[in-house]
C-alpha cells in the first residue's frame, strides 16, 4: 500500500511566498504528461473540461461538497492525494473547500481570466486544474482551497488507495 510521503512541486507562487517553496522538498512521484486524446478516453466529459480546460462546474453540484468521512481526495485524472479531509470545510462557496493541502501536492500559477488576478492550482503530477486558492479561510492557514468536485476522487479512510495512473 502507497504512503502519503511529502513532495514538492510548484508551478508559480501565487499566495505561497518564495521562501516556502524554496523550502518544499523535491518530489517522489513522476510527473504523468498525456495528451488531451489520451484524457477525453480516461475521463468523463465534465471532469476532462474541468482538469485540462481549465472550466469550472456549477457550484453546489458535487457530491463531495457534503463528504463528512475521514479519508483522503484524491485527483481525480491521476490519483494522486491532494488534501486529507480533516482540513475540509464548508465554505458556504458551494464547491468543496480546503484550509490545507498535503504538501507538495499543489502547483500554483496566476490567473487572469478575470479581471483581477487569482492564484489557481493544479495536481503537481499531471498538472490537472483543481480550483483557485483564497485568503479568506479559517486558521491556522487563512487559506481556502476552492476546488472543483468533479476533479477529485474521495477515498474513505480504511478503504485501499488506487494505484496512480500511469
Amino acid at each position: 500500500m502507497r504512503t502519503l510521503a511529502g513532495v514538492g512541486a510548484t508551478l508559480g507562487l501565487g499566495i505561497a511566498s518564495a521562501r516556502a517553496a524554496a523550502a518544499e522538498p523535491k518530489p517522489k512521484f513522476s510527473k504523468l504528461m498525456k495528451s488531451k486524446d489520451e484524457w477525453k478516453k480516461l475521463l468523463s466529459r465534465e471532469q476532462y473540461q474541468v482538469l485540462f480546460e481549465e472550466d469550472t462546474e456549477r457550484p453546489g453540484t458535487s457530491p463531495l461538497n457534503g463528504e463528512k468521512r475521514p479519508g483522503l481526495f484524491l485527483c481525480a485524472a491521476c490519483y494522486l492525494p491532494l488534501f486529507d479531509a480533516r482540513h475540509k470545510f464548508e465554505s458556504g462557496t458551494g464547491w468543496p473547500s480546503f484550509f490545507d493541502m498535503l504538501p507538495g501536492r499543489i502547483a500554483t500559477r496566476t490567473d487572469y481570466k478575470l479581471i483581477w488576478p487569482r492564484t489557481e492550482y493544479h495536481c503537481a503530477r499531471c498538472e490537472g486544474h483543481q480550483g483557485h486558492v483564497f485568503n479568506d479561510g479559517p486558521v491556522p492557514t487563512g487559506l481556502r482551497y476552492c476546488n472543483n468536485g468533479v476533479a477529485l476522487r474521495f477515498v474513505a479512510a480504511g478503504e485501499p488507495l488506487p494505484e496512480l495512473r500511469t
